[in-house]
């Protein structure tokens, strides 16, 4: 029991150190677009904090998801944050897990410069809606007569660099049309959806939205519309823009991983071993497939067939 533990964390910290290797060539590639993406992150929030100076608290509009929904109130807000912060980290963790487990379809550094589109694409088309119009805040610290529903003028470029993180960022007013949390939220769902391997999971994160959505504005964060907005902008903007980028290739089809060439042998072990641990499939020596001469050179028996039909001029 103990040789079998010890060569199987032997295996998965090979693993590991080869997701590594090749995950961090292709971030030497895509840094710039990645930090980018991140830099934008900033520049969202910085104007989040900006509209609040503009923001005039007055009676909240008429809506009616208030009509339906019961307030949660200042007691039961937190309901609304802790399901959307299980939903962020929960799919963060989700999309490192290459690193570890076999059942993987995609590389973590080429994900996440997708994410980070569309993130950039819908966060920027929220900052033009939302400094179009002000709307008055619905929350309860954005109504009349709350010491936070206005910003004094800033008394240096500082204070309004510095945002006040976090305490800026959860006590906004001002940024409404449309949800920032439903913008992450549908991301990671759509995300999920297509590049995760679980039906249930899938399934459930779209209950999760939803659910997502109706905490929402039963917490008075937004207004019904803002909810309603972000989920028909978020889809299409993620539709249009995932037909732009180049697709990643799928690691679960048995394929050749795209396992750059300059790529350093570990251990001495050849490149052909390192393909598998990638894949997930086993590296042990008993497991490997008695390669057969064709031509002076050899192959593997999956080869097998196609260079023997090569050498008797048949194409397959």
């Amino acid at each position: 029991m103990t040789v079998y533990i010890a060569r199987e964390a032997s295996k998965l910290w090979r693993k590991v150190c080869m997701e590594t290797s090749v995950e961090l060539q292709l971030l030497a590639e895509k840094w710039k677009l990645l930090l980018t993406g991140l830099m934008f992150q900033y520049i969202h929030g910085l104007a989040a904090r900006g509209v609040h100076y503009l923001h005039q608290p007055g009676p909240t509009l008429q809506d009616l998801g208030y009509t339906i929904l019961p307030e949660l109130g200042r007691e039961r807000g937190y309901i609304s944050e802790s399901l959307f912060t299980f939903v962020f980290l929960s799919f963060v963790l989700w999309t490192f897990h290459p690193f570890v487990y076999h059942s993987k379809r995609f590389y973590t550094v080429l994900l996440w410069w997708r994410i980070l589109a569309f993130l950039v694409a819908s966060q920027l088309l929220r900052i033009i809606t939302f400094y179009s119009t002000q709307l008055p805040g619905p929350n309860y610290h954005c109504r009349e007569g709350s010491k936070l529903a206005r910003l004094p003028p800033p008394e240096s470029i500082t204070e309004v660099l510095l945002i006040n993180f976090p305490h800026g960022v959860i006590y906004g007013c001002g940024d409404l049309i449309f949800s920032s949390h439903m913008i992450f939220t549908l991301v990671f769902v759509r995300t999920y959806h297509k590049y995760g391997s679980k039906r249930f999971v899938k399934l459930l994160a779209w209950v999760i939205a939803i659910i997502q959505s109706l905490l929402i504005v039963a917490s008075r964060k937004h207004y019904t519309v803002d909810v309603v907005v972000a989920w028909y902008t978020v889809n299409l903007v993620v539709f249009f823009i995932d037909k732009k980028l180049p697709e990643m290739p799928d690691r679960s089809t048995g394929s050749q991983p795209m396992l750059p060439l300059n790529i350093k042998e570990k251990d001495g072990r050849p490149r052909e071993e390192n393909l598998k641990l990638l894949n997930g499939n086993s590296v042990d020596t008993a497991d490997w497939r008695q390669r057969m001469q064709v031509n002076g050179t050899h192959g593997d028996d999956g080869n097998h067939v196609h260079s023997e039909s090569a050498v008797n001029g048949v194409n397959r």
